[in-house]
């Protein structure tokens, strides 16, 4: 594969999405995109690349961004921030929210185990959040991801990759073609596409924000606008929680690292005071 090809396939993906190709992904960028090339009988990315810059084609483009993205996801990813989770973040939200109102926004979610994850821990622990308004918003700026997510169906494969055995027989039916998620857990989780760099989808602010290992190949502006975008629909106990390679700091301390929960982040006390009064939660 020549350079110009994965460097036209590079631009647009950063256009559409933020995130940057480099050299070193340069090898998965042709191994996902194989099997396009076949549907629509490319002979070699390079030739794909080619049609590209003389062809405006929005649904191909759109099928070259969807395959470029990483949709790498897994159940209880990281188990341990989800033991936080249940048993330090959510109690302390569930000690401070009056209005028995949770909110919380996974973006970035890929074909939605983290949000099924969560879906879960509340469902498990029904006695304390049974009579509270849960809701739980997904995005993903990949439509196949996000059908995915939706239909809530998923390979022997995906369930064994972090979903305990007991979960997996409580929460999901066998079907054709794997496991599929109960109604119940279904019904709790709003799967929207939508993309972080023009996001329609968030309203208001969320107690829970989790966006993990989205902005790992962001430039540093793309961040920036992602941190902007995440203080704006967060309140003042609100808690960020970002991938293992990824920090909040140095941009402009939208977030300052949480002092409670080891790993995760919170607005700086003084930035609801700049911006003229406390954030009321829950709108």
């Amino acid at each position: 594969m020549q350079d110009g090809g994965i460097r036209l396939l590079s631009d647009l993906l950063e256009d559409r999405t933020g995130q940057r190709l480099s050299p070193q992904r340069g090898w998965r960028a042709e191994t996902a995109l194989k099997p396009m090339l076949r549907v629509h009988g490319f002979k070699d990315v390079e030739t794909l690349a080619a049609h590209l810059a003389r062809h405006r084609d929005p649904r191909l483009e759109a099928e070259v961004v969807d395959a470029l993205l990483n949709n790498e996801s897994s159940f209880f990813r990281d188990l341990q921030i989800f033991e936080m989770i249940r048993g330090q973040i959510l109690p302390d939200i569930h000690a401070r929210r009056q209005d028995r109102r949770l909110r919380i926004w996974s973006a970035g979610c890929s074909t939605g185990q983290e949000a099924y994850s969560l879906a879960i821990q509340l469902c498990n622990d029904a006695e304390r959040w049974g009579d509270w308004r849960v809701e739980i918003l997904a995005t993903d700026i990949s439509a196949t991801a996000i059908e995915r997510a939706r239909a809530g169906i998923f390979p022997q494969m995906d369930v064994q990759r972090g979903l305990a055995v007991n979960d997996l027989i409580q929460w999901f039916e066998p079907v054709a073609g794997g496991w599929r998620a109960h109604a119940r857990l279904r019904g709790m989780i709003d799967f929207r596409r939508d993309n972080l760099l023009a996001p329609l989808a968030p309203t208001g602010a969320y107690d829970l924000l989790l966006c993990r290992n989205v902005m790992l190949y962001f430039a540093h502006d793309r961040r920036q606008r992602m941190f902007d975008l995440l203080t704006r629909h967060s309140h003042d106990h609100s808690v960020l929680l970002l991938g293992a390679g990824e920090t909040a700091m140095g941009h402009g301390d939208p977030f300052v690292a949480h002092p409670q929960f080891r790993g995760a982040y919170r607005r700086p006390v003084s930035l609801s005071a700049c911006a003229g009064g406390p954030m009321r939660q829950g709108i």
